[in-house]
């Protein structure tokens, strides 16, 4: 259900009273309903709360970011969860980017600003992540038993990654570049169980349980750690 252009996750349980929640670590919406009650009066409960519901979005998205990155020596950057420290070198030629020791080489033009910067950077996780993602989806494709038509790599401001099921299109964050690769793979497995259930209820997680036994704590893992600050980035396909 979409409310004031907020996704909303509609649980049904058997409750007598609705129960609205608003999720760390990305501000996700879950309402927590009757079996019986009719949409129109979960869309009605949901407005009541919209100013609160906007509030607790906010603070999610002001808290849980990093600061905004200038690409400058010194600078503490990340690749599959580990830490690497910046050392900017010039060049007059093609930037380019390498790993050594423990050092995150970054090589740019010495006049490129730090939107240039930013998007070489960018570029560069996004080659990082489509590497790793074609054969994490076959594999799990085929052990769940699904096939998703599309999927597309994008900077998301307060999601890991999304799934439209009708169309069968998996969106991953970019961001999950920086963060151990087994988060990776639960958020692609959460994504494709999706194709088999489309809400979290009792046999989304029955269908988890089943498939990554230790997705509890592989999202507990993830969820430890900040997302960057958003940047704008051309959503691409894997």
């Amino acid at each position: 259900m979409i409310v004031s252009g907020i996704e909303i996750d509609i649980v049904k349980k058997d409750i007598k009273n609705m129960h609205l929640s608003v999720l760390p670590p990305d501000g996700k919406v879950r309402v927590s309903v009757p079996k019986d009650i009719s949409d129109d009066a979960i869309q009605l409960f949901v407005i009541s709360k919209i100013s609160w519901i906007k509030r607790q979005i906010d603070d999610f998205n002001s808290q849980l970011r990093q600061t905004n990155r200038e690409y400058v020596s010194g600078e503490s950057h990340y690749i599959w969860g580990q830490r690497y420290r910046m050392e900017v070198r010039h060049t007059q030629g093609n930037s380019k980017i390498d790993i050594k020791g423990n050092k995150f080489i970054f090589i740019v033009r010495p006049e490129s600003t730090i939107k240039q910067r930013e998007n070489t950077m960018n570029e560069w996780y996004r080659k990082q992540l489509k590497s790793k993602m074609p054969d994490l989806f076959s594999k799990w494709e085929e052990i769940i038993g699904v096939h998703a038509e599309e999927v597309y790599v994008k900077n998301m401001l307060t999601k890991w990654g999304t799934c439209n099921v009708d169309a069968k299109r998996i969106w991953i964050n970019l961001q999950l570049t920086k963060k151990p690769p087994q988060c990776l793979e639960y958020v692609i497995v959460h994504e494709l169980v999706h194709l088999l259930e489309k809400s979290h209820n009792v046999r989304f997680t029955q269908y988890m349980d089943q498939f990554l036994p230790d997705w509890k704590e592989r999202k507990h893992e993830l969820n430890q750690f900040i997302m960057d600050c958003y940047c704008n980035l051309p959503t691409d396909s894997l």
